[in-house]
């Protein structure tokens, strides 16, 4: 078996703090309310000349700079409609997509317990 036999996976999580309210919630979130999320990024695929998938800062930088730190600190109702962890974990997968990088999966954790997985369907 050759490298160019396997599919890597490369991995990376982030952090950071935003505030949503779900009006459509019976209990408490559909009060404005506060996370500290944590989001893991993959990215999938063979490894190429260099041996990597893809290199990880070039990784951290496009999700930190054109991805999450513009909804750091911010009301997510002011990015996207219904602001769920899984719409979330959607907006992310799309944002990575205008930038070029091809995400194979998002996660998305709004508390240590509780997280939404976005994966790209099988082709």
């Amino acid at each position: 078996m050759s490298d160019q036999d396997l599919i890597v996976t490369v991995s990376q999580e982030f952090e950071f703090h935003a505030a949503h309210f779900l009006a459509w919630h019976p209990g408490k979130c559909k009060n404005l309310h506060g996370h500290s999320y944590r989001v893991q990024v993959d990215v999938q695929g063979p490894l190429d000349e260099r041996g990597i998938v893809i290199d990880f800062d070039e990784l951290s930088d496009v999700v930190w700079r054109e991805i999450l730190e513009p909804l750091d600190h911010t009301l997510l109702n002011d990015h996207l409609d219904n602001p769920t962890a899984e719409r979330l974990g959607i907006h992310i997968l799309r944002k990575a997509d205008a930038t070029g990088l091809h995400l194979s999966e998002v996660r998305v954790w709004e508390t240590a317990k509780s997280l939404a997985v976005v994966r790209r369907a099988l082709q």
